[in-house]
């Protein structure tokens, strides 16, 4: 039989027990890391996502005092390492480094096994980078406007390409096609490489990338570039115009951000974002990225929160209205 006195000791743990549980949690949270971190990319080493992963793992090392390790997990898109880190603890040792693949993937394919916003917690956003609009050297187009208006005069007559179904340079041509009221044909790729090698010679009429890969094409007069995707010319390329400047309300930006598994603690992701934060401070970071045609950005936890949900508000009724989801 439980007496008076017992039954109110009773009542006290079960009173003081989450208390006791919450303050171990704590204690781990506050002691991370105590171990390596892996920073998973959606592609296979020695990309522009490798490096940029390498470079914040350096800074995070130095400045949190335990190692930061890329793991490349390539595949479908970016939906494997996705899946994956949406599958992983929320402990602070998973982190994945998405690009913008990360705000459509969830609108081309409708089958995939998790949620962009729910199974993830943004860190930061890291970097932005321009698309660029390329054509052959010898092309007769000296501006855009000179293309769209043959694209007007023989609608579907002018090829683009782009180095992957779906990808944001992909989506980039969808919305100039869209935005100039014209028709074109796409000729679609596996990778840029292929891609600008039809470009050279002139077996397509533009082709939609990164500005970085292209830009020492362009140097070597093997093809020039029409615009940059961005609403204002990019400082990595001032001297080329933006398509917004000919199409007004134009604007596409590529971009590598870090999220985090659902529910990782707060405490953790705000360290997380303490480290990147340094990172942007640093000269040398800055420098390593803007070499490759990229601008650092480092935002909040928050600024990254409604980026990523305006982003995806702005790429599903594009690829909804183009026909680009995957068929079930």
């Amino acid at each position: 039989m439980i007496n008076r006195r017992k039954l109110i000791k009773l009542s006290a743990a079960s009173v003081f027990a989450p208390t006791i549980i919450s303050s171990g949690a704590l204690g781990q949270s506050s002691a991370w890391p105590n171990r390596p971190v892996s920073i998973v990319i959606p592609f296979t080493p020695g990309g522009g996502a490798d490096t940029i992963a390498r470079l914040v793992a350096q800074k995070m090392t130095e400045v949190l005092g335990q190692q930061f390790i890329v793991e490349s997990k390539p595949g479908a898109g970016g939906n494997l390492a996705a899946q994956y880190i949406a599958r992983s603890a929320p402990d602070g040792y998973t982190m994945f480094l998405a690009g913008d693949h990360h705000a459509t993937n969830n609108h081309l394919n409708p089958n995939l096994t998790y949620d962009a916003v729910k199974d993830f917690e943004p860190v930061s956003l890291v970097v932005q980078y321009p698309i660029a609009m390329a054509i052959p050297a010898n092309s007769p187009f000296k501006t855009l406007a000179d293309f769209i208006a043959r694209a007007k005069a023989e609608p579907g007559k002018l090829t683009y390409g782009s180095p992957g179904h779906g990808a944001v340079p992909h989506l980039s041509a969808e919305l100039f096609v869209r935005a100039a009221n014209i028709k074109m044909t796409n000729v679609p790729y596996r990778g840029a490489a292929p891609g600008i090698q039809d470009l050279i010679p002139g077996r397509i009429d533009s082709f939609w990338n990164n500005v970085a890969p292209m830009l020492p094409l362009t140097n070597e007069g093997k093809l020039r570039m029409l615009g940059v995707t961005t609403a204002k010319r990019s400082p990595m390329v001032p001297d080329l115009p933006a398509i917004g400047e000919t199409l007004p309300g134009y604007d596409v930006t590529g971009w590598y951000a870090l999220f985090v598994p659902a529910k990782t603690p707060k405490d953790i992701i705000q360290k997380m974002y303490t480290a990147v934060k340094a990172a942007k401070e640093d000269a040398t970071f800055r420098k390593r990225l803007e070499d490759q045609a990229m601008i650092v950005i480092c935002g909040t936890p928050d600024e990254l929160g409604k980026f990523h949900k305006d982003e995806l508000a702005k790429w599903g009724p594009l690829i909804k209205a183009a026909g680009l989801e995957q068929k079930s």
